[in-house]
């Protein structure tokens, strides 16, 4: 239960959002934790206000993303991602956009 109100109250701010955490749990019992930002896809979701992504890729769409949106989500996740490119960023960003059905215009 400890954790639960730990995360209640790092996460209070973000009401209605994904927010993942890594947690790292000790042999005595104690724990630590780290809050991540939103996963992509739901920053993608986000920025189109969609409910979900596509469930036919790529026959159906769903929404267009400019590429401004899509450095700007890519700028936002650069710190969770396993990159310091922002070019790479990008790419995964217009990776999981296009495995959701929506089109980069």
């Amino acid at each position: 239960m400890e954790f639960v109100n730990q995360y209640n109250e790092a996460t209070k701010d973000k009401k209605g959002q994904i927010i993942p955490a890594e947690v790292t749990i000790y042999e005595d019992r104690t724990f630590t934790f780290v809050t991540k930002l939103p996963p992509v896809s739901a920053l993608i979701k986000q920025a189109l206000k969609l409910e979900k992504g596509s469930g036919a890729t790529p026959k159906d769409t769903v929404g267009e993303l400019t590429p401004a949106q899509v450095r700007d989500i890519a700028q936002t996740k650069l710190q969770d991602l396993n990159t310091d490119s922002l070019d790479s960023a990008i790419k995964t960003v217009e990776g999981t956009a296009k495995s959701m059905g929506v089109k980069i215009g």
